[in-house]
């Protein structure tokens, strides 16, 4: 603990979890008042406040050092994390939750391994904070930096994402943030021992506990409160389905980087090859189907040879494809089908559906996409370089592909460590959001006497 800091003794607030029965550390089942939860989140918000005072003046060799303490206790602690999820995973399945939830809900050894990794990858990137984004020296002498700072205390509202308590709290801490976590229920015992090897992973570095803070024993009334928490927290991230996301949008007073839901499109225009388009459409819509890079239409070129054999293939896969009348026209009864409509050009299956339409030109598939899409990824198999430039000139997402699979608009797959989530806004951050983007800027002018004239 010498190097580059010397802060006072770290504050450390309940490592090993809640007990007691305060407004602070709630007693299994006890219904709090609203202005007792109010008083809690804000007491989580403030210590987080000072916590990130103390992460933004850490070097980055302590917290790489944070970093692989938190990925050694995941491994030792794999049994307890895995025991946690099993209870949860068991609690969705009573409760009917779908096999897509039910998916992105459970851990497994390899999901943890790709934890621990997520976290090496995290310490081996540069990190951000210092970076100077631009400088010069004035005529009349003043030397100016922008430079990149942490944001401050970041928190995130997801659901049955446990593998989200894990990057986004490593993104946060390599970035020099504190963040506050609300987890949702369908995760609750995974997230609890989640935080808890955290917060005690941080502890054994001499870094502050409360860098990572969660207001899932609240429930629903502590993510109101870390909503409207403006001037405690910086900025909020949302994570999960489009009702989570809108309501996080819509309700919070803190500012927020919208994530968006995935209404993604791969467009096959009449030069593409065979081979190529089943191997991406496979891997696009079937490796993990619940995910927000998971492709939900396709759209095929009339002129274009290969439909019947993408069809064939996405059927043996299991997709249940959703097709317009010419693509039923077009493959006949060698594929089975069911009718689409306008619900399906808008839906985010999250499943082993494909919504399927025939069009004529590139400019309709543009037109279609336009129409539908959430801003998210769309992509173009093609071998006509002037096609694959236009698409690229013509479509506003925030990713846009050409000859490969949309499950690559990810983080990790796109040598940011891990993200923090897909933002399909334009102000700030757009696309996968690594650790740059959970900083901002502050100019720094340095001068000699100078006065304005």
């Amino acid at each position: 603990m010498t190097e580059a800091l010397t802060p006072d003794a770290p504050v450390i607030s309940d490592v090993s979890g809640t007990t007691g029965q305060t407004p602070e550390n709630p007693a299994a089942g006890v219904q709090l008042s609203p202005e007792d939860v109010q008083t809690a989140v804000h007491a989580i918000a403030d210590r987080s406040r000072k916590a990130a005072r103390r992460m933004g003046q850490a070097n980055r060799a302590w917290k790489d050092r944070a970093l692989r303490a938190i990925g050694t206790a995941l491994v030792e602690n794999r049994k307890r994390v895995l025991e946690a999820n099993a209870k949860d995973v068991a609690l969705g399945r009573a409760n009917g939750t779908s096999a897509a939830l039910l998916d992105r809900l459970t851990l497994t050894a390899a999901r943890i391994d790709g934890l621990v990794a997520a976290l090496e990858n995290l310490a081996g990137l540069p990190d951000p904070v210092g970076n100077v984004v631009r400088g010069q020296t004035l005529p009349n002498g003043l030397r100016l930096r922008q430079v990149n700072v942490p944001m401050g205390v970041v928190a995130a509202i997801y659901e049955a994402r446990p593998n989200v308590t894990v990057d986004i709290a490593g993104l946060a801490l390599k970035s020099g943030n504190a963040v506050i976590l609300r987890g949702g229920s369908a995760a609750a015992n995974t997230n609890e021992a989640l935080v808890q090897i955290l917060r005690e992973a941080l502890d054994s570095v001499g870094l502050p506990a409360d860098a990572v803070q969660t207001v899932d024993q609240y429930g629903r009334e502590g993510a109101n409160v870390l909503m409207r928490a403006r001037g405690r927290v910086d900025v909020l991230i949302p994570r999960g389905g489009r009702d989570l996301i809108q309501t996080v949008v819509t309700n919070s007073a803190v500012p927020v980087i919208e994530t968006g839901e995935g209404n993604v499109h791969i467009f096959i225009d009449e030069s593409a090859n065979e081979e190529m388009a089943v191997e991406i459409l496979l891997n696009a819509k079937t490796q993990r189907p619940s995910v927000c890079n998971t492709v939900e239409t396709l759209l095929v070129h009339s002129g274009a040879t290969v439909l019947p054999a993408v069809a064939k293939a996405l059927r043996s896969a299991g997709v249940t494809l959703h097709v317009d009348e010419r693509i039923a026209s077009a493959l006949g009864k060698d594929v089975e089908t069911v009718p689409a409509d306008d619900d399906d050009w808008a839906t985010e299956y999250m499943d082993l559906d494909l919504a399927v339409a025939m069009v004529d030109s590139l400019d309709e598939a543009v037109n279609h996409i336009r129409t539908w899409t959430t801003g998210h990824t769309e992509a173009i198999l093609t071998n006509n370089l002037a096609n694959a430039e236009k698409f690229i000139a013509d479509i506003d997402s925030a990713a846009v592909i050409v000859n490969a699979s949309t499950r690559f608009t990810d983080g990790g797959e796109l040598g940011l460590g891990a993200e923090v989530g897909i933002s399909t806004q334009k102000l700030h951050a757009r696309g996968p959001m690594g650790l740059t983007e959970l900083t901002t800027t502050k100019w720094i002018v340095q001068g000699e006497g100078q006065i304005r004239a």
